[in-house]
């Protein structure tokens, strides 16, 4: 912004104008040569006197301006002088021309010892002077010149180190140019670089001596675990020396059969044949998940124990199992057990009633018998399965549940479908995770193991000594077809620990071995599940082309593992190129 000294043109018209209005009044303008009339001068003071507030208009304009100036000056030195940046105003060779508190105290000097002297002198080493002098060079010849690091030394021998940045300034009536320059203090960002790389340098050793520890440490843990192979087949030998000695006695004894018996007791499921551990790797499969699961198999099999080992495997094993065994309610009565009931919903009832569906929110609910329900009440299981809600008789209000069902059935369904008798949507909706549980005819391994677990428990309760079975009795035992299945095994054990007298169990029913008849078997009787499993992985196989593995692989047809089903291929001698059935 120019001042009225700058910029005298507005007052140099004015007064032109009133000379030249002068003139033409006294009648001294060139080529007057006849008197003016009244009205002409009268006409010419007029204008006179205009050209003067004009005038006046224009010297009260100027001195806002100087006003304003003045103010802009005043603000830009405070700002200059309060800034935390420190600046320098230097001429063209580095002589200091003007600088701000946070440059006085950067150099640790007053303003008026540091006017008049040359900015390199406060340099404190060559790298930092020709930083200095090649940003000065830059930007005196009015280049663009790079910001640059230089360390500066202050008062009591301390040393800055300050990022410089520079500008030309000319302004338009100046005879000569000046730097304005601006040095960031980044003395403490410096510092911390310097106690970083000193972090990372201890580190780094810290990391080497630990290296070198776990090195040592590691050859240590690799004899050790030499010594204890080494061991573990001294182990092995002595292992096969007493299983060689086990077989020479004629009797076992009741304690380590309990032990035995405890090693492949899943929850209350006795067994470590091949078909019972089909349906352990089953029920691992599914009890994580919320999957309705369906279980089919005989009367007796132990569906409510599967049921209950799923449960205590779930997320849910902290809520109720509920049980609603559906052939030991009359009809009439399911739908009140299932749902509940308010006072005076039908004859004879006197109290609200909450029904298993309410009771179990949260947990599970175990429906027994699930093809023993009535056809109209199929449907209203149907909706709590779809939907989670339902209503208690004699009341409209919905009510909201969250349960996990668990069915069971000895029927055949598909059957009970196809005559009529079960609903289809329903039966699906019930099987989306089947699980077929074998009969005790088709893990005759296991009677061993469910003798003695049955001889311990009866041997408590009827304070009996009972502790060896010989292999005339288990023999037969495992000849029995077992058409109840384990519950009759059970039975037989109870009688036969009442009738013993002595250690030496004696069972005194008679048994037709079902292997010796050569009657074949029932229409509906169910293959053994190894059998299933076998011609099941031989199929997907075929399918598959005997590929394992992979998107189109027969693990992921069967929905196992690839390495889950190469141990099942193992145990039935099937090859991953074997293509047909037998």
């Amino acid at each position: 912004m120019k001042t009225g000294k700058e910029n005298p043109s507005g007052v140099t018209a004015a007064a032109k104008l009133r000379r030249q209005a002068e003139v033409r009044l006294h009648g001294d303008a060139p080529g007057a040569h006849r008197p003016r009339t009244a009205l002409e001068t009268q006409k010419l003071v007029h204008e006179l006197e205009v050209h003067q507030i004009e005038l006046e208009m224009q010297n009260a304009e100027l001195r806002r301006t100087q006003e304003d100036l003045e103010l802009s000056r005043n603000t830009y030195a405070k700002l200059y002088d309060l800034s935390p940046i420190a600046y320098f105003t230097w001429d063209t060779r580095g002589m200091i021309l003007d600088v701000n508190l946070a440059g006085e105290r950067l150099v640790g000097a007053d303003k008026r010892v540091l006017i008049g002297k040359s900015f390199a002198n406060f340099v404190s080493d060559d790298e930092s002077r020709e930083v200095f002098s090649r940003n000065l060079q830059a930007v005196a010849g009015d280049s663009d010149a790079e910001g640059g690091e230089i360390r500066i030394a202050g008062s009591k021998g301390s040393v800055w180190v300050g990022w410089l940045q520079s500008a030309r300034v000319q302004i338009a009536d100046s005879r000569a140019p000046f730097i304005l320059a601006s040095i960031v203090d980044n003395t403490a960002r410096q510092r911390m670089e310097d106690e970083l790389q000193e972090s990372h340098h201890t580190l780094e050793m810290m990391v080497s001596e630990r290296t070198r520890e776990l090195t040592e440490a590691n050859a240590q843990l690799t004899q050790l675990l030499d010594e204890r192979k080494k061991a573990e087949e001294e182990l092995q030998a002595a292992l096969v020396q007493i299983e060689e000695l086990k077989d020479r006695l004629q009797a076992e004894n009741i304690y380590l059969q309990k032990e035995i018996a405890r090693e492949y007791n899943f929850d209350e499921i006795i067994g470590h044949s091949d078909a019972l551990a089909y349906v352990f790797f089953q029920i691992e499969q599914v009890a994580p998940q919320d999957t309705t699961v369906l279980l089919l198999g005989e009367t007796g099999t132990g569906k409510g124990v599967i049921a209950r080992a799923i449960h205590r495997r779930s997320t849910r094993k902290d809520r109720p199992l509920v049980t609603v065994n559906c052939s030991a309610l009359p009809a009439n009565l399911i739908e009140s057990e299932l749902f509940g009931r308010e006072k005076g919903a039908f004859t004879g009832a006197n109290a609200r009633q909450m029904g298993r569906f309410e009771v179990a929110d949260g947990g599970t609910l175990f429906l027994d018998e699930i093809g023993e329900m009535p056809l109209e009440l199929q449907v209203k299981l149907l909706r709590v399965l779809q939907e989670g809600e339902f209503e208690r008789l004699g009341s409209p209000r919905t009510i909201k549940t969250n349960v996990r069902i668990i069915a069971a059935s000895n029927r055949i369904l598909e059957a009970e479908v196809r005559a009529g008798r079960f609903r289809e949507d329903l039966f699906y909706r019930l099987s989306v995770f089947p699980i077929t549980i074998p009969p005790l005819r088709q893990r005759t391994e296991d009677i061993p193991l469910l003798v003695n677990h049955f001889l311990a428990r009866f041997n408590k309760k009827l304070n009996k000594r009972i502790e060896t079975v010989s292999k005339e009795t288990l023999g037969a035992l495992q000849d029995y077809g077992w058409p109840g299945n384990v519950r009759e095994l059970e039975s037989v054990i109870e009688r036969a620990a009442i009738t013993t007298q002595g250690t030496a169990l004696r069972v005194l029913d008679r048994f037709e071995p079902f292997r010796r008849t050569g009657e074949p078997p029932a229409p509906h009787e169910v293959h053994p599940l190894a059998e299933v499993e076998y011609r099941h992985i031989l199929q997907a196989l075929e399918k598959t082309g005997g590929r394992i593995e992979g998107a189109k692989g027969a693990a992921t047809l069967l929905g196992l593992n690839p390495s889950t089903l190469r141990a099942r291929m193992r145990k039935h001698g099937i090859s991953a190129r074997q293509r047909r059935s037998p």
